[in-house]
């Protein structure tokens, strides 16, 4: 089993953005319109010009699940609940995502942040994400670090899903990603808590036995390899460490205290790593 934090739930989800992912795209559309220009005689000689229209900005943080998307883009933009959603899937909307994706975003929503102005709809936040990350996850160099894993790119972007849900930092990143690359190649389940939160709706550090029973394709305790879809929108950073995970023969980890990841190999040294992660657990509750 794989842990990521003893931190309370509410404070597990934090809006994370990479340097990379920081940038702004220009969503309004520009519309021209051919006039005729009216001379105005103002002081100092100069035409009257109306006023730039005040612009809002949209944040998607790296991580963040399609559902998590549409409702902050439904807020945004002042839409009733679940109409970012049903334009996702409407074919009318036409998100340009890969074949492999089989209609869904998850994962292709590019974590950014986005101006708003008046003019913008859901289906253009929602296809420029889309076409963002098609740009970014199409990049050559994500295709041939793709091919050195075995991976399809699609298959990578599900992975470097995985990595961002379950890294305490970025610094762990390539690690994560090397233990994904590592249980896969032995054939064992991946056994990854993110999955299973992502079958149930919810993120948490705790996962019951009973949870790890649940029957869904997303349960990486029961199924072995990765799940059908990515389990949210990675960044950059996770791409990265998707393609070129860290060297390490690691087969477990755990975040046993806020900065404090351990890797290893050995079952019972995890199983000690585990039984710390426990107690600091329940020192945080008796607090």
């Amino acid at each position: 089993m794989t842990y990521r934090s003893w931190q309370p739930e509410h404070r597990r989800r934090r809006a994370r953005l990479t340097r990379r992912g920081r940038f702004v795209l220009i969503l309004s559309t520009l519309v021209v319109a051919t006039a005729v220009t009216v001379p105005l005689l103002l002081t100092g000689g100069q035409e009257r010009r109306p006023p730039a229209e005040k612009q809002r900005t949209l944040l998607i943080p790296e991580g963040w699940r399609a559902g998590e998307v549409y409702a902050a883009v439904d807020r945004s933009l002042g839409l009733p609940e679940g109409t970012t959603r049903t334009t996702a899937h409407a074919p009318a909307t036409g998100l340009a995502l890969p074949p492999a994706a089989e209609g869904n975003p998850e994962g292709y929503l590019f974590p950014a942040t986005y101006p708003v102005v008046e003019a913008t709809t859901a289906k253009g936040l929602l296809r420029y994400m889309v076409e963002t990350a098609a740009k970014r996850f199409g990049a050559e160099r994500i295709a041939q670090g793709a091919r050195r894993q075995g991976m399809s790119v699609h298959q990578t972007v599900i992975i470097a899903s995985i990595v961002q849900a379950e890294a305490d930092s970025a610094e762990d990143m390539g690690k994560v990603a090397r233990v994904v690359y590592n249980r896969l190649a032995r054939g064992m389940a991946l056994q990854m808590d993110s999955t299973i939160n992502y079958a149930l709706g919810r993120d948490t550090v705790d996962t019951t036995h009973q949870d790890t029973r649940i029957d869904s394709p997303y349960n990486t305790y029961e199924r072995r390899g990765l799940p059908p879809s990515p389990i949210g929108n990675p960044g950059d950073a996770a791409m990265a460490a998707a393609i070129e995970p860290a060297k390490g023969d690691w087969l477990y980890f755990v975040t046993v205290k806020p900065g404090d990841t351990r890797f290893t190999a050995d079952y019972a040294e995890h199983q000690a790593n585990v039984s710390e992660f426990n107690e600091n657990r329940r020192a945080a509750g008796r607090a």
